[in-house]
């Protein structure tokens, strides 16, 4: 091999070597360049009130202390630690600071997703997967916990994961890694789901006289796994919030982010789901059964709740990488990659450090769909009491700090009382709205202007519309 290959091999790698990076930092500039988008969610104000109310109390509340009808009900604040950073991002740096953090947070998941994947392929097919895994997370990407666990979420799977190919020791290192997760985020239980999904693939692909030892040691680090989870101020308590979610029953067909998938035009993950299933075929792609298993898994998962497209788009390429790259020799990653020129850190952050400067010029708020302020100024709390909001403006409710008649809260307020809630709003039942006016004692109310239920507040004779805009209309009692 001649001395100019040998350079210009060298200079490939240390391209390779340095893509993860590049990739974090391309992400975290598109991220602050659209920025408001990511405050595009109106559980951001009710998470950053929240933050706001413990980091105030120095505690962590037992019961509901922000809204109207159920203050007091016991509650448990499972995302408390996300909450007090969010909280803390804005008293230092504004929106601009909250952005800032959600968009770190999700560059840092692409780039442990492209550092693992080089491990296994190539830089193109490592960067298509990236590129389709950003895709399918992007419209979820938004300041609020669960863009906070998506590092966490990467990085647990991908030790899982490399354990399981290696055929070694489960990764006890990363069992701190669960106690963080499990103060930021509820999703921390489909981290203890997924550890006994990749165990069985583990224990399936150990030999014969090692399964028991695989077995036990798997098994330990379950336990500790979940032992891990139960270290926050509720304990055992948080791991059951995912039981109370999924118990929403109706409620998840009503909440955007809940539904599923909606296959009537051709989107994004149509396509993306498509063309993977085009290339296995092609190509005759073959996977160990349990890989195929906990692909599925992951699928449907992805298919019945579309919030569930990140964990497909950020998972399924890590599953996928070792059989890929055993499959396919156009796949297979160069083993010589060199170690990366100490330089290229240092500037990547001071140039994020930059970019944050530079989008700090900018005036970033949350979305004005979601922010009825002019709408609330022509509301007398004190002499109107209580108002009857539209779901999306429980948050900035929360954090303008007027107890809300309901908020992004579902699994505080239960099924029955927030499908109650939209269908009196829908005029689906038009007894019950009329009911709920008087029982709960309304002086005020704060709608949509599409509600159903602002038409009939017109006519109503007791009730004068006082206010309305593109964003909120506001009656009040006469």
């Amino acid at each position: 091999m001649s001395d100019q290959t040998i350079a210009r091999s060298h200079r490939l790698a240390v391209s390779t070597a340095a893509l993860p990076w590049l990739v974090a930092a391309g992400i975290y500039a598109l991220l602050m360049l659209l920025g408001p988008r990511l405050l595009n969610d109106p559980d951001t104000y009710s998470h950053i009130a929240m933050g706001r109310w413990i980091v105030a109390h120095v505690a962590v509340p037992t019961g509901d202390p922000l809204s109207l009808t159920l203050r007091g009900e016991h509650w448990v604040a499972f995302e408390w630690l996300s909450q007090v950073v969010y909280a803390t991002a804005l008293s230092l740096g504004g929106w601009t600071g909250v952005v800032a953090l959600a968009a770190a947070a999700a560059s840092v998941a692409f780039g442990l997703l492209t550092h693992f994947l080089l491990r296994h392929w190539q830089p193109t097919p490592a960067l298509i997967a990236v590129l389709a895994a950003f895709v399918l997370v992007s419209p979820h990407i938004l300041a609020r916990p669960h863009v906070l666990a998506l590092p966490l979420i990467v990085a647990w799977v991908a030790a899982l994961i490399r354990s399981a190919d290696e055929q070694s020791a489960p990764p006890w290192r990363m069992l701190p890694l669960m106690i963080l997760w499990a103060n930021l985020h509820g999703s921390f239980t489909f981290g203890i789901a997924i550890a006994g999904g990749i165990a069985c693939d583990a224990l399936w692909n150990a030999p014969a006289n090692e399964r028991f030892r695989v077995a036990r040691q798997w098994l330990l680090f379950g336990v500790l796994a979940i032992a891990a989870a139960c270290i926050n101020p509720y304990g055992p308590e948080a791991i059951l919030v995912t039981a109370r979610t999924i118990a929403l029953g109706e409620v998840l067909t009503i909440v955007t982010e809940w539904r599923s998938q909606d296959f009537t035009h051709l989107g994004a993950f149509e396509l993306i789901m498509l063309g993977a299933f085009a290339f296995a075929l092609y190509r005759g792609v073959k996977l160990p059964p349990m890989r195929i298993l906990l692909v599925f898994g992951i699928l449907h998962l992805s298919l019945s709740q579309s919030r569930h497209a990140e964990l497909l788009g950020l998972l399924t390429p890590m599953l996928l990488a070792r059989p890929l790259a055993e499959q396919f020799a156009a796949f297979v990653a160069d083993r010589t990659m060199p170690r990366l020129n100490a330089w290229l850190p240092a500037a990547t952050i001071t140039t994020l450090i930059a970019i944050t400067g530079v989008a700090a010029t900018r005036a970033i708020s949350p979305a004005a769909n979601i922010t009825p302020a002019q709408a609330l100024t022509s509301i007398d709390t004190a002499k109107n009491g209580r108002i009857l909001n539209a779901y999306d403006f429980g948050g900035y409710l929360d954090f303008a700090g007027i107890p809300a008649f309901i908020d992004g809260r579902a699994e505080l307020y239960g099924m029955k009382f927030i499908m109650r809630h939209s269908r009196a709003l829908d005029l689906q039942n038009l007894p019950d709205f009329l009911a709920m006016l008087d029982e709960y004692k309304f002086g005020a109310t704060l709608l949509t202007p599409s509600t159903p239920a602002v038409a009939l507040l017109d006519r109503l004779p007791e009730w004068k519309r006082v206010y309305a805009d593109d964003i909120a209309v506001v009656h009040v009692r006469r």
